[in-house]
C-alpha cells in the first residue's frame, strides 16, 4: 500500500525573502496545508504568490491531538501533508512533535524542507561559543519554577538557548542574576530577520538594566556556558556544613553543591560524615 508523506516545512521569521523556493513550490502542490495559524499562512502564500491547490487546515496546539486522526488517514490515502508553523521550524516549540511521532509509529514517510530557525540564527549572532549548545523551549513562567530552572543552568557548560515573552524578559534576567552572578555572560536577540531586529550583548547584570525600560518584540536569549570550576570534595565539606548549620538537610545540601560543582554526591557525602566524626 502506498502512503503519502509529511512535509515539515520552515518558513521565514520575518522577511519573506528567506522562504525558499522549494517552500513555494511545496505549499502549491500540497494536497493538505496544516497551518499554525491560517491567516498568517495565506499571508505567506499571498506574499510568495503561491496558490494552494490543496486543503488548508488549522493545526495548533490546541486542537493538535484532535486533527491527528484526520490527518493520519489522509496520508494513508497516499496525500502529501505539508506542515507550517508561524515562523521557523515546525516542532521546535511549536506544533508538530505528535504528529512526527504518529507518523514514524505509522510507518509513513517524513521529511524536512530546511530554512529559517530562530534558534540557530540567535545562536550565530550572539557572539557566544557555538560548538556545543542546548535548546530549553521556552522560559517558566511562574517565578519559583523559574529559579528552580535556572538552578539547573549554574553548571551547565553549553551555550544555552531559549524562548522568553516580551513582558516576562525584565523579570527572568533579574531572576537570572540572582542565581547565576552578575557577570554570566548573556545576548538577547530581539525581532530576528524583521525591521527592528536588535541583538543586546553583555553581563546578564547589565542585560537586566537595559531590559527594565521595556522590551517589544520576538525574543531569544543565548546563555553562555558556565565556566569550569575546579575543585576537590575536600573543598566543598565546609560548605555542605555551612547549608547544614543553616538548616538545610545534609542529603540535600550534599546533593545540591555536588549537581552545581559536577563531584560525586556520594564522595561529598561520606566526607562531610568523616569531617564530623574527625
Amino acid at each position: 500500500m502506498t502512503t503519502g508523506r509529511l512535509v515539515l516545512a520552515a518558513t521565514p521569521l520575518g522577511d519573506v525573502r528567506d522562504a525558499s523556493p522549494r517552500l513555494a513550490e511545496a505549499l502549491a502542490d500540497a494536497d493538505v496545508v496544516a497551518a499554525e495559524d491560517t491567516r498568517r499562512f495565506r499571508s505567506l502564500a499571498a506574499a510568495l504568490e503561491v496558490t494552494p491547490r490543496g486543503r488548508v487546515v488549522s493545526f495548533y496546539e490546541d486542537v493538535e491531538t484532535a486533527r491527528l486522526p484526520k490527518l493520519l488517514e489522509s496520508l494513508r490515502a497516499g496525500e502529501t501533508v505539508v506542515l507550517v508553523t508561524d515562523a521557523g521550524m515546525p516542532s521546535v516549540s511549536d506544533p508538530g512533535f505528535r504528529l512526527v511521532a504518529a507518523c514514524v509509529e505509522a510507518s509513513i514517510p517524513v521529511t524536512c524542507l530546511p530554512g529559517p530557525s530562530a534558534v540557530t540564527t540567535a545562536l550565530a549572532l550572539s557572539g557566544l561559543p557555538c560548538d556545543r549548545f542546548c535548546f530549553e523551549g521556552f522560559a517558566p513562567r511562574k517565578p519559583g519554577e523559574r529559579s528552580k530552572w535556572l538552578s539547573t543552568l549554574v553548571s551547565e557548560p553549553r551555550t544555552v538557548v531559549f524562548f522568553e515573552s516580551p513582558h516576562r524578559l525584565a523579570s527572568l534576567l533579574a531572576d537570572a542574576v540572582s542565581v547565576l552572578g552578575t557577570d554570566r555572560r548573556a545576548a538577547v536577540c530581539r525581532e530576528l530577520t524583521k525591521t527592528y531586529e536588535e541583538v543586546k550583548r553583555g553581563s546578564l547584570s547589565s542585560l537586566a538594566a537595559w531590559a527594565e525600560e521595556g522590551v517589544r518584540g520576538e525574543i531569544t536569549v543565548v546563555l553562555s556556558g558556565a565556566e569550569p570550576r575546579s575543585v576537590s570534595v575536600a573543598d566543598l565539606v565546609a560548605e555542605v556544613a555551612d547549608r547544614v548549620a543553616s538548616g538545610e538537610r545534609l542529603k540535600s545540601a550534599a546533593a545540591e553543591v555536588a549537581e552545581a560543582t559536577g563531584v560525586s554526591k556520594k564522595e561529598l557525602y561520606d566526607a562531610v560524615l568523616a569531617a564530623r566524626k574527625s
